[in-house]
């Protein structure tokens, strides 16, 4: 995958930010990292609540040993 010359420049900025702040640049990506977590939890628990959620969700992920996700597929 070839990549446009702003996304170097987004990387090039964060390794920036993280090199001039050591202290501060944990609390945001551990910010950003979580919210990313919540998105996919939320997106699964509202296909769960449709019909024929959990098949969905089996097809999505390419799931066939329902037993190995309790907790995703409750």
């Amino acid at each position: 995958m070839k990549r446009d010359k702003t996304h170097m420049q987004s990387i090039e900025r964060w390794a920036k930010f993280v090199r001039d702040n050591p202290n501060k640049w944990q609390k945001i990506h551990a910010q950003f990292i979580n919210s990313q977590y919540d998105f996919a939890y939320n997106a699964i628990t509202r296909i769960l609540k449709m019909p024929n959620g959990k098949e969905k969700i089996k097809k999505l992920y390419n799931i066939d040993n329902v037993e190995g996700y309790p907790s995703l597929l409750k």
